[in-house]
């Protein structure tokens, strides 16, 4: 008979082999590519797209993807994007807010990351003189603190789905959302659009096909991608956090198993929504919500870029 701490150590042994396993490459099965159409489209003349980089924090590039290194130290975004339309502007989550070292101390010791705290929303905002009533609300790809921290300052809509809202309520990632949420004004809206790019639901923002808000729950129960379509034909796909870096893209690198436990809350809607992404990569840019450079395509709001619509 084995003896119960020999027993004991070989558990422990074989679940840090497994962990260790999880960390290594495995590149999900490669989707057939999306050949079809693109969803018809008809944005209009002055739309346009500017990111707002809010600030940065570090982490290891091997417990954001498998494959990932330890030794790989990463600046992961924290940036908003301001979607301009002549029908009302949006953003698109919301980066870090002037409160954000109280935010993340409300992390637990091990998730709290060196950071970088940027220019905020809010400031960017007042900086160059925009109308605050051009702003039709903040769209957030999810309710976690990186993503609505600089909600506190924005006196805006938030833009939530049914399954977000009661995700808000239980989550205990989502405490700082309910103390920045306080007093907002919530947009509920619904998914009554048809599957969109084998995202099962959407919501059409404009009835121009612009700006389409996919569901595409399971890193939260309500968690969205964001399509965009500028004139000209050029498509970008904001989703949010099916993956921390664009490896997760390119190489078809989920999150390592530990991580996908600790993060999502169905991990098999999140690798069913990461390879949808994947299949349409070749057809659009893919923006995962903290990949710094993601963004490059984005021009950053500058003085004289926007003029206006």
């Amino acid at each position: 008979m084995i003896h119960l701490w020999t027993a004991l150590a070989l558990v422990v042994i074989a679940g840090a082999l497994i962990v260790i396993r999880s960390f290594r490459p495995a590149p999900l099965p490669a989707p057939e590519p999306w050949t079809g159409p693109l969803p018809a489209a008809s944005p209009p003349a002055g739309m346009a797209l500017y990111q707002l980089p809010t600030g940065t924090y570090e982490n290891r590039a091997a417990l954001a993807y498998r494959g990932g290194s330890f030794g790989d130290l990463r600046k992961f975004a924290a940036t908003a994007v301001l979607v301009r339309h002549p029908a009302g502007d949006l953003l698109i989550d919301a980066g870090f807010g002037a409160d954000v070292e109280a935010h993340i101390a409300t992390m637990p010791s091990y998730r709290r990351s060196p950071h970088d705290l940027g220019a905020t929303v809010r400031d960017q905002l007042r900086d160059r003189n925009y109308d605050p009533a051009r702003l039709r609300g903040v769209v957030i790809t999810h309710a976690h603190w990186d993503h609505v921290s600089g909600l506190a300052e924005l006196d805006v809509p938030i833009w939530m789905n049914a399954a977000e809202s009661r995700y808000v309520e239980r989550a205990k990632d989502a405490s700082v959302f309910r103390d920045v949420a306080r007093g907002h004004e919530i947009h509920h809206y619904t998914f009554d659009g048809p599957p969109y790019l084998g995202f099962p639901a959407s919501h059409d923002v404009h009835g121009d096909g612009s700006v389409v808000i996919a569901e595409a729950g399971g890193h939260t129960d309500g968690s969205v991608v964001v399509f965009v379509t500028l004139p000209g034909g050029g498509r970008f796909a904001f989703i949010g956090d099916l993956t921390w870096q664009c490896e997760g893209v390119t190489l078809r690198a989920e999150r390592p198993k530990l991580l996908r436990m600790l993060a999502d809350v169905e991990p098999s809607q999140v690798r069913d929504g990461l390879l949808r992404v994947i299949a349409l990569s070749g057809r659009m840019h893919v923006v995962p919500a903290h990949d710094v450079h993601a963004y490059d395509p984005i021009p950053e709001w500058t003085a004289g870029s926007y003029s206006g619509v």
